[in-house]
């Protein structure tokens, strides 16, 4: 068997095809080169391709020949794929003509009515103004400068013991022990959640993005039992926040003014983001952060030479992994884009991960360059309203990882492929086989 047709997850089953976006993928066959195919038969929207590894090309041909391109699929309608750098900053700053408001991941058309049992959730990343600005300010203090300088400490401690409790010279899995380790850890504190049952929230920031059949879930029902599940938990937390409030982020949905009356699937879907979004661009950048510097090693000798690099670094690495590949809006009304007649209901899809691999914005756009000089302008957290509002913390989190990490090792040695998400949403990692080496 064909290592493409092998990284295929085997139980994916007939429901997963169904979802928008799938229902064209080829599941069996291995993934052709796309200057092989025709232009109009380019789709990136293939979780293939991002578990392979293999989306690059087809995003620098669209970059190249089509970078504003149409999709039509039986499931999802029309929806466009926007490739390059300028063009995704247009429509991410163009709240007027682009609505969140339908959804932030390809969907059903517009209009169309959801399959039977759907969780018909709502979030503030997934809102408007002026209801997504009251409910997104509600929450914004968790990582103002003064939280962040609260919380430093905490989290140093906590990267210092998750780090000397590893082995050294054998070989152990970095996602697990490291990357979801802290991330969760963090979440748990975020949220006032108790501390060992922290594991609950990754679970449910994996069930929340998974394509059924693909080794975290099975079925569509079968998430939606799992995320009632973590409502009913989250209810009962927010009991007890109403009663005894604290600093942080149940208490202040419980207590905000524009959030105390939430409906209940309004409250799971921003507790929803608030996990993922807290869990998947920290967790992936850790993970990712490691395996390029293994790709690129000459990057990580200038590493070793001036740690001084490492707030630089952390921004290169973030826009190295783009850990949320795209995002969607929906077009308000009939507009032109690179040159493209969008119509009215059309679902735009604005690839962050092309955008970061753009050669007209980034030299060497490739690579991981520790010390670029324009690292800090990638479009890994969005720009305009919905803007990543933890990008701060997710920044700290990881410098203090690589500050503490180089006190103590010369090399974190990748010892095997990763084993990548099967997801063309989340750009993550499910495992990653390394051996530390002592300074």
């Amino acid at each position: 068997m064909s290592e493409a047709v092998s990284s295929v997850p085997k139980n994916l089953n007939a429901d997963a095809l169904k979802r928008p976006g799938m229902a064209d993928i080829d599941m069996v066959n291995p993934i052709p080169d796309p200057y092989d195919l025709p232009l109009a038969d380019l789709n990136p929207h293939n979780p293939r391709l991002f578990a392979e590894n293999k989306q690059w090309r087809y995003f620098e041909r669209l970059r190249k020949e089509d970078p504003v391109h149409l999709n039509v699929t039986a499931t999802a309608g029309r929806y466009w794929n926007v490739t390059r750098f300028h063009d995704i900053k247009a429509v991410d700053t163009n709240h007027q003509q682009f609505s969140s408001a339908s959804g932030i991941t390809l969907g059903f058309p517009v209009g169309t009515e959801l399959p039977e049992g759907a969780l018909r959730v709502q979030m503030f990343i997934a809102m408007d103004q002026p209801k997504h600005d009251v409910q997104r300010n509600t929450v914004v203090p968790i990582v103002a400068p003064m939280s962040l300088k609260r919380l430093e400490p905490l989290i140093r401690s906590r990267v210092c013991t998750i780090l000397d409790s590893l082995p050294v010279g054998e070989t152990f899995d970095w996602v697990d022990r490291v990357s979801i380790e802290l991330t969760t850890q963090m979440l748990a504190t975020l949220f006032d959640f108790p501390f060992e049952e922290r594991r609950k929230l990754t679970r449910w920031s994996d069930v929340a993005t998974a394509v059924p059949g693909a080794g975290v879930i099975d079925s569509d029902e079968q998430r939606r039992e799992e995320l009632l599940e973590c409502l009913a938990y989250f209810k009962n937390l927010w009991e007890q926040r109403r009663a005894n409030p604290g600093h942080d982020l149940i208490s202040m949905l419980v207590h905000g003014e524009e959030t105390k009356d939430m409906e209940p699937f309004e409250f799971l879907g921003n507790l929803i983001l608030l996990i993922v979004g807290g869990n998947d661009t920290t967790r992936n950048s850790i993970s990712g952060g490691v395996y390029a510097l293994n790709q690129f090693p000459a990057q990580y000798d200038k590493l070793r030479q001036d740690v001084s690099v490492i707030p630089n670094m952390v921004s290169e690495i973030i826009r190295w992994q783009t850990p949320l590949a795209y995002m969607r809006r929906t077009a308000l009304e009939d507009v032109e884009l690179g040159g493209k007649q969008i119509l009215k209901g059309d679902q735009v899809l604005m690839w962050y991960v092309s955008g970061n691999r753009d050669p007209e914005q980034f030299d060497r756009a490739d690579e991981l360059v520790v010390d670029r000089a324009n690292a800090r302008s990638h479009v890994s957290f969005g720009y305009g309203i919905h803007r990543c509002m933890g990008n701060r913390l997710a920044e700290m989190q990881l410098r203090i990882v690589w500050e503490e990490i180089m006190k103590r090792f010369r090399m974190v040695e990748v010892m095997g492929e990763p084993e990548r998400t099967f997801s063309a949403f989340v750009k993550g990692y499910t495992s990653l086989p390394v051996r530390l080496h002592r300074v």
